[in-house]
C-alpha cells in the first residue's frame, strides 16, 4: 500500500495513532494563528491530501500549532473525517515551512519510556515477583482471548529463569467480540480482592477452560473456581455484581487506551511495548534492561 495512504492506515504513518471523534477530548480554545502560522496551516493541509490522496469528500483539519521539543518544529494536529469516521495524527513542521517530519521525535536527554510508565499505574493490581524488581511486565490481556493464554503461559515459563522480574496483570476486555470476557475479568478481581493470590489460581482455571466457558455459563464456572480455590461462596456471589470489581476492570481499560493499547496481549517491559507477545522480543527486552547500559534512565 503506498505511503500508507489508506484511511485506516495513515495516522501510523504520523506520530499517533487513530482515534475515533467519539474519544477525542475537546481542546481549548486556541490564540489565533499569525499570518505565517496561517500560511504554514494552509500549506501543511495541501501537503498532507497530496501525500495521502484525500480527495474533497475528505474533510481535513490541521492545528492549531503547538510547540515541539525541538524549538525549530511545531507541532501539528491532523484531524480527518470521511464518511463519518474521523481519525486524527500529528506531523511536525518546520517554523520556516519547508519541512514536514512523519513519526516520532523524541528527546535524547529523558527515558523515551517515561511516558508510558507514567501512565500505567501497577498498584492495585494482581503481581507475582518482587516489588523492588528490576524489570517489571505489565501485560494488557482479555480472557477470552487465546493468544492472551499462550502470552500468559509464556510469563509463567518464564518466571523462574529470570527471578528479578515481576509479571503485572491489567485486564483489558475485548467486549466487542469477546462476550464473556467482562464478567470474566470482573469474577478474576473478586478473587483477587477476596485473596490476592487467588488471582492466579482463577486466571489459570479460566485459561484452561476458555474453550469451556460461554456467555450463558460464566457466572457458574467463576463460581466454581472460586469453589475450588477455597474461596468465601457467599462473598464470591456478593461480589460479581458489585461496583468495585468492575470499576477496577474499567480503569484497567481506560489505562490501557491512554497507553495506545487496541490488542491483546500488549505488554510493556519497563515502558517497552511488545504487542502480540512475542517471546523472542520479550525475553530480548528483559536481558536488555537486566544489563542496561550506563545512562539510561530506568523511571520517569
Amino acid at each position: 500500500m503506498n505511503r500508507c495512504a489508506s484511511f485506516a492506515l495513515w495516522a501510523a504513518c504520523l506520530c499517533m495513532p487513530t482515534s475515533t471523534l467519539a474519544q477525542a477530548t475537546p481542546a481549548a480554545a486556541a490564540p489565533q494563528p499569525t499570518p505565517d502560522q496561517a500560511q504554514i496551516l494552509k500549506n501543511t493541509e495541501a501537503f498532507v491530501r497530496n501525500l495521502f490522496a484525500w480527495g474533497p469528500e475528505f474533510k481535513v483539519t490541521v492545528g492549531p500549532l503547538a510547540p515541539s521539543i525541538s524549538p525549530a518544529f511545531y507541532l501539528a494536529p491532523v484531524l480527518v473525517t470521511n464518511n463519518e469516521r474521523t481519525d486524527k495524527g500529528s506531523v511536525y513542521v518546520s517554523k520556516d515551512g519547508k519541512t514536514l517530519v512523519q513519526g516520532e521525535m523524541l528527546n535524547m536527554e529523558t527515558n523515551p519510556f517515561a511516558e508510558n510508565l507514567s501512565k500505567l499505574h501497577i498498584d492495585g493490581n494482581p503481581s507475582m515477583g518482587p516489588a523492588d524488581a528490576k524489570v517489571t511486565i505489565v501485560e494488557f490481556s482479555d480472557f477470552q482471548c487465546p493468544h492472551c493464554r499462550e502470552f500468559s503461559r509464556m510469563l509463567r515459563n518464564l518466571a523462574p529463569k529470570y527471578p528479578q522480574i515481576r509479571i503485572v496483570f491489567k485486564d483489558f476486555p475485548l467486549t466487542e467480540i469477546h462476550p464473556w470476557a467482562q464478567t470474566a475479568a470482573v469474577g478474576a478481581r473478586c478473587a483477587y480482592m477476596q485473596k490476592p493470590n487467588s488471582f492466579w489460581t482463577i486466571q489459570d482455571q479460566i485459561f484452561e477452560n476458555q474453550d469451556l466457558i460461554s456467555s450463558e455459563n460464566v457466572w457458574e464456572k467463576l463460581a466454581g473456581f472460586a469453589a475450588q480455590d477455597g474461596l468465601d461462596a457467599d462473598a464470591f456471589k456478593a461480589c460479581m455484581p458489585s461496583p468495585e470489581p468492575a470499576q477496577a476492570v474499567t480503569a484497567n481499560r481506560r489505562d490501557g487506551e491512554a497507553l495506545n493499547v487496541n490488542s491483546t496481549p500488549t505488554a510493556f517491559i519497563n515502558g517497552r511495548t511488545v504487542a502480540g507477545g512475542d517471546k523472542l522480543t520479550v525475553e530480548q527486552y528483559i536481558r536488555f534492561e537486566l544489563s542496561i547500559r550506563p545512562g539510561i534512565a530506568e523511571q520517569p
